[in-house]
């Protein structure tokens, strides 16, 4: 099972600096890979696989214009791309609408999988930071060294807030034991059920 431990974080000057141009590149990558899949779509009539995502900004990366992306850590901007993916796959499945563009008002974040941060001691140290990122921890029974975050996810909200949400696999919770009482539940449609 996955549970994430959320935190207020508090970067320092060079480290907001860096999440910053970091949320602008994503906001750029997602923007432009959007618009592109749109363009294509309409122009040929078909989708676009993460493959073909992932080499368009590989690409992107590659061009006089949008060399600067290379200056950010390449893990949020291809967790950006995968995203978008999930995002289509929820809106071809009816689940959510279209995905939409970003904008530099709402809320921001970068994604980080392992490769794109360390862990060590209960200290989170982030690609392209030489120093770690300061978090207040909430939860005095769990030694944040004992845990092993598989993701890390670091967000501002609009008002300037600064989150970490560290992302761990915990084993499955025991079931809890019978109580041997019946319970009716309505379905709303006059359906009663009970065990």
């Amino acid at each position: 099972m996955r549970t994430a431990y959320k935190c207020r974080a508090y970067p320092d000057q060079a480290q907001a600096s860096v999440l910053n141009r970091t949320f602008g590149c994503i906001r750029v990558v997602w923007n432009q890979t959007l618009a592109w899949r749109r363009h294509r779509y309409q122009a040929e009539k078909t989708g676009t696989t993460f493959t073909q995502a992932s080499a368009y900004l590989t690409a992107m990366k590659a061009t006089d214009e949008l060399t600067w992306l290379n200056e950010v850590s390449s893990v949020p901007l291809q967790q950006a791309i995968r995203h978008q993916q999930a995002a289509y796959a929820a809106f071809f499945a009816k689940r959510a609408r279209h995905p939409r563009f970003k904008s530099r008002q709402g809320r921001q974040c970068a994604e980080y999988t392992r490769s794109g941060f360390r862990w060590r001691e209960g200290r989170l140290y982030l690609a392209k930071m030489g120093m770690p990122l300061a978090f207040t921890w909430s939860w005095p029974s769990i030694d944040p060294a004992s845990i092993d975050p598989t993701t890390v996810t670091v967000s501002r909200d609009p008002c300037g807030r600064w989150y970490v949400s560290l992302a761990v696999e915990v084993p499955n919770p025991a079931p809890l034991p019978g109580t041997g009482r019946a319970v009716g539940v309505d379905l709303g449609q006059g359906f009663r059920g009970h065990q």
